[in-house]
């Protein structure tokens, strides 16, 4: 454990911010399997709406930091070209 008064601080801010990304990843991550539940399901009016939904998720995401700007665009290209290929 630590000693120094500033190394305490740092844990504490780390867990704190370890669990905000936590959060937020999870957050993503559900957004994303109600795309693909709908996209299993066949609705695609469902499956727009969810896409729009986890588009606004993943971009929140991206603007804080959890996810590099890259990535973000990788997961909405991915679930937007699951959605536009449904029948």
């Amino acid at each position: 454990m630590a000693n120094i008064k500033s190394a305490k601080k740092r844990i504490l801010v780390t867990a704190t911010k370890t669990e905000r990304n936590k959060s937020i990843k999870s957050g993503v991550k559900t957004a994303i399997k109600k795309v693909y539940v709908a996209i299993e399901a066949g609705d695609k009016a469902a499956a727009q709406a969810a896409l729009q939904a986890a588009t606004k998720e993943i971009d929140i995401a991206a603007k804080k930091g959890v996810y590099h700007k890259n990535n973000a665009s990788r997961k909405v290209s991915r679930i937007a070209s699951a959605v536009n290929q449904m029948a």
